[in-house]
């Protein structure tokens, strides 16, 4: 087992595996997406949360088809019925669970976080089953239960696109976060029944107004699972300086996104960037805020990579670009899966 084991903050892999028309096996090695089982244990990774998201029917984010005078901004889709969502989402959690099924003990969906550090003490691929985007949960939060109970421990808000608990921030460059109104009632009472049941809120893709709904609400750290520095990538996507703090005050973490587009200066989607584009993500918020604040959240599967990570096998390269930047072993512990384990032990039940 490598000494630092990456536990991941985001990939869509069920997703990519689901949409396929000509799927991979996930326990054989291709060229397929970003993440396998053989690579992911050639890149040290030693699992992380497994998103289950529905998308929008003929919906792509691109955002060349709509450049602006000084940037980008790719209108939203429009919101998805809670039948869809909730079908879809049962579709790629049962995905999920027959990967577990199917592993011969080498994947297991971690329900606490005594079961997550065995995992990644034994070799074994820990997931976290986490939704991204509350459309599947009625506000009776009867779906919730019951997705909780089949092992549910982490939950997106909002996706981009708005949806009855509250609105998520397009995809626009430049702009602040700021860019809607906050939680709904359903929202803020959203928040405080994940609370109770001891599923973490992941405040990615939410809006400005929202975080801060969420930070006056919540009674766990406050999390954001693939985000990035407005302060050096001026993307709706990314954390004002104002909301990391929020984050560390709370003893909460960022996930650092690999998208080239939330790491680069201009917004751009040209791959051709070095490692050192995610170090100094890495680097701002450590350095800034502190070490325990900031952990690694690729979305791979999900997301363009820059060329110089390529997939999951890049891993042990940025681990090495980490080193090289002057983080030492305590350090990278923290960030390749430590903080991690800290932020769950808070926040599970």
């Amino acid at each position: 087992m490598t000494q630092f084991p990456v536990f991941d903050g985001h990939n869509d892999t069920l997703l990519r595996l689901h949409t396929s028309d000509t799927p991979a096996s996930f326990f054989e090695e291709s060229s397929d997406g970003h993440i396998d089982l053989p690579r992911a244990k050639k890149g040290g990774l030693g699992g992380g949360f497994f998103a289950v998201f529905t998308p929008n029917e003929n919906y792509e984010v691109e955002p060349e088809n709509y450049l602006t005078e000084n940037g980008y901004d790719v209108p939203l889709p429009p919101p998805i019925s809670q039948e869809k969502a909730l079908a879809f989402t049962n579709a790629l959690g049962a995905r999920l669970f027959k990967l577990e099924s199917e592993a011969n003990d080498q994947l297991k969906v971690v329900r606490t976080a005594d079961e997550l550090k065995h995992c990644l003490e034994n070799d074994i691929m820990a997931a976290i089953f986490h939704i991204e985007g509350a459309e599947a949960i009625d506000t009776d939060f009867n779906a919730l239960h019951v997705l909780h109970r089949a092992g549910l421990r982490s939950l997106g808000i909002t996706w981009s696109r708005p949806n009855k608990y509250g609105e998520g921030v397009p995809f626009r460059y430049p702009s602040s976060p700021d860019t809607g109104g906050g939680l709904t009632d359903a929202g803020k009472a959203l928040v405080r029944k994940c609370n109770q049941l001891g599923i973490m809120i992941d405040n990615t893709h939410l809006n400005e107004k929202g975080f801060w709904d969420v930070a006056s609400l919540t009674d766990a750290p406050l999390v954001a699972t693939h985000s990035n520095a407005h302060a050096l990538s001026p993307i709706a996507r990314n954390l004002t300086d104002k909301q990391i703090t929020a984050i560390a005050e709370s003893n909460g973490v960022v996930g650092i996104n690999y998208a080239v587009n939330m790491l680069r200066e201009d917004g751009g989607l040209g791959t051709d960037i070095s490692l050192d584009k995610i170090v100094r993500h890495v680097a701002y918020i450590a350095e800034k805020f502190g070490v325990d604040h900031v952990a690694l959240g690729s979305d791979f599967d999900g997301t363009t990579v820059p060329d110089s990570l390529k997939d999951v096998t890049g891993l042990p390269k940025l681990v090495d670009r980490l080193k090289a930047h002057g983080f030492h072993d305590d350090e990278l512990k923290k960030i390749t899966h430590g903080n991690w384990i800290r932020v769950l032990e808070d926040t599970w039940k």
